[in-house]
């Protein structure tokens, strides 16, 4: 069911793209952007800041980095850098991010949000792409600086490996990070059927068991655990009868995906560890954990995720430029419905992935199902 992950959108919700329409070279001559990457890294966040940067500059507007993150954005200096052309050459193939990501407990406060602002102010930054998370900036300035750059114009790009954000059918790093968990279960299925071991494997998604079911689908495995969808009462019991039936029929290998966040239904947790004593006591198989951990964030994004950096990347350029000539406009996350870039109201994705939160810390599953979009 959750591979359905779109949400009902009606058209009113999203407004269409400009992909495949013409953009004119330097109309947006003198307008100011600056591009961050926050929160935890992601394949193909590298491919996204390089279309913002070439898309920016292709438009005729300054494009700044802000390196690590926040942090970057509340220390200034040196971290502000103008981008040229040049600098993000070489980088689509990249895992990781050029420009740095770190954690910011100053932005948390509203003097580092003031010296944000103020940093902002100074580089005549009137346009923010920020990829990985979202959030506003406010600020006290002086009157003459309100004047002149009195909004700040903030789209967002979803870098996230667990797909874990409502409101897009995929996120930057999602597939990537399902390609290495594919590599690695592959691999151990060899070693696994040479010695008819059963593997426990955990992977990345503490709120979302998106990497875990597919990967459990796409590699054959035997069972899933994810935070969503926990099991009936009776799971070990049906566990261990699934496992014992498919030895008899000649099985050498057993495969079981947990993501790091699965729970029972009384929200208790459900780690690899349980798990491998359960079958250890009940069977007798020989069963080993494996956590793959952040081998998932890293080495090269696959194809499909640097397309998609580069699509979002240079659509929310657009996005913040019509944000300029229209200040009624809200804020947007570009997000990817069908395989059609859309523009969704940030308020609204925000939301709707916090009742996600707050159906499951309520152990309300079904209403998470539903919110996630299955």
């Amino acid at each position: 069911l959750l591979l359905c992950r779109r949400f009902e959108r009606r058209a009113t919700e999203w407004t269409p793209g400009m992909e495949g329409k013409y953009v004119a070279r330097g109309q947006f001559t003198g307008e100011c952007i600056a591009v961050l990457t926050s929160g935890g890294d992601a394949q193909g966040m590298n491919a996204a800041v390089r279309a913002v940067v070439r898309m920016g500059i292709y438009c005729g507007c300054r494009v700044f980095f802000i390196r690590e993150g926040y942090q970057g954005l509340v220390d200034g200096g040196n971290n502000i850098q103008e981008a040229s052309w040049a600098d993000v050459s070489g980088i689509l193939q990249l895992g990781g991010t050029k420009i740095g990501s770190a954690r910011c407990m100053d932005f948390r406060e509203r003097c580092g949000r003031l010296k944000a602002a103020e940093n902002l102010v100074k580089n005549q930054i009137t346009n923010l792409v920020v990829i990985g998370g979202d959030g506003s900036l406010t600020g006290k300035i002086s009157a003459e600086n309100a004047k002149q750059f009195h909004r700040l114009n903030v789209v967002g790009l979803v870098g996230s490996i667990d797909n874990d954000f409502c409101g897009t059918d995929m996120t930057i790093g999602a597939d990537s990070a399902l390609h290495r968990i594919i590599e690695a279960t592959d691999a151990i299925s060899t070693t696994a059927h040479s010695h008819q071991r059963c593997f426990i494997l955990e992977v990345m998604g503490r709120h979302c068991g998106y990497l875990a079911l597919v990967a459990s689908m796409a590699c054959e495995a035997d069972w899933v655990f994810i935070p969503e969808m926990p099991p009936a009462d009776d799971w070990r019991e049906k566990l261990c009868h699934k496992l014992r039936m498919n030895r008899e029929h000649g099985q050498r290998v057993n495969i079981i995906m947990v993501a790091e966040g699965a729970i029972d239904r009384g929200c208790n947790p459900i780690t690899c560890e349980l798990v491998k004593n359960l079958i250890v006591s009940e069977l007798q198989l020989d069963t080993r954990i494996t956590v793959l951990g952040h081998v998932q964030r890293g080495g090269s994004p696959s194809a499909f995720d640097r397309i998609l950096g580069s699509r979002m990347g240079a659509e929310a350029v657009l996005a913040l430029m019509d944000a300029d000539r229209d200040p009624n406009l809200p804020s947007c996350v570009i997000s990817l419905d069908g395989n059609q870039a859309v523009r969704v109201p940030l308020v609204k994705c925000v939301e709707r992935t916090r009742q996600v939160a707050e159906a499951m810390k309520a152990c309300d599953f079904d209403r998470a199902v539903e919110l996630r979009g299955a």
